[in-house]
């Protein structure tokens, strides 16, 4: 459910944005431990989500001025990009966050590629009960057919549902999930450039700023 909502994200407020609203992900997780473990919340805790909470909002809101005829009687503040896009980023959050809660536990002393091939193949049922549900199984051959998207999703498949997920597995089993999430949650930072020079998306210094208070939160709540 996670990876469904994100990419579908990706579609309406691109790859770096929905990235940033990602950041969510490691005070989910903590807020997850807190509802079903009893974990406790700290102060500095408590400020790292404060923080990531003005880094996506330095980015996502946008303030304009309000005008009344020839004359501007205030500012408003509005979102600058789609709604249903970010809400739908903050679900893959949620699925992250959750997924990887428990993938800790149910790996325990598991084979970490073993684990790594139950989730990809929960995923492929999971997406096959969708395109059924939804009558849309004729988008996935449009899909394949297409061999230039292919190729692409074949490469980012292999860095990321596979290195990726590994990477974060091992993560999660020698360290603490909190610190794999906080190590993760650079995600924002590290997509600025790539998105700016290969997608030639305008970056703007407030983007660049909210991204690294986003991150800066992270690592103040876990570390």
């Amino acid at each position: 459910m996670g990876d469904l909502f994100l990419f579908q994200s990706y579609v309406l407020v691109g790859a770096r944005i929905s990235m940033l609203i990602m950041s969510l992900s490691p005070p989910i997780a903590a807020g997850i431990g807190w509802l079903s473990m009893g974990e406790t919340l700290t102060l500095k805790q408590a400020l790292g989500m404060l923080l990531i909470f003005i880094g996506i909002a330095m980015v996502v809101l946008r303030s304009e001025k309000t005008p009344n005829g020839s004359k501007i009687i205030g500012r408003k503040i509005k979102f600058g990009y789609s709604i249903p896009g970010l809400l739908l980023a903050f679900g893959g959050a949620v699925g992250q966050a959750g997924g990887l809660v428990l993938s800790k536990y149910g790996m325990a002393g598991y084979d970490v590629v073993a684990s790594v091939q139950i989730r990809v193949i929960t995923g492929i049922v999971g997406f096959a009960a969708v395109l059924l549900f939804m009558h849309k199984s004729g988008n996935l051959l449009v899909a394949v057919k297409n061999a230039g998207a292919m190729r692409r999703i074949t490469v980012g498949s292999f860095f990321g549902p596979f290195l990726g997920v590994s990477f974060s597995l091992l993560a999660v089993r020698y360290t603490s999930t909190g610190v794999a999430s906080a190590l993760m949650s650079i995600v924002p930072v590290l997509i600025i450039a790539p998105s700016a020079v290969l997608l030639k998306e305008k970056i703007t210094f407030r983007e660049v700023a909210g991204a690294i208070v986003s991150v800066v939160g992270v690592v103040t709540f876990f570390l």
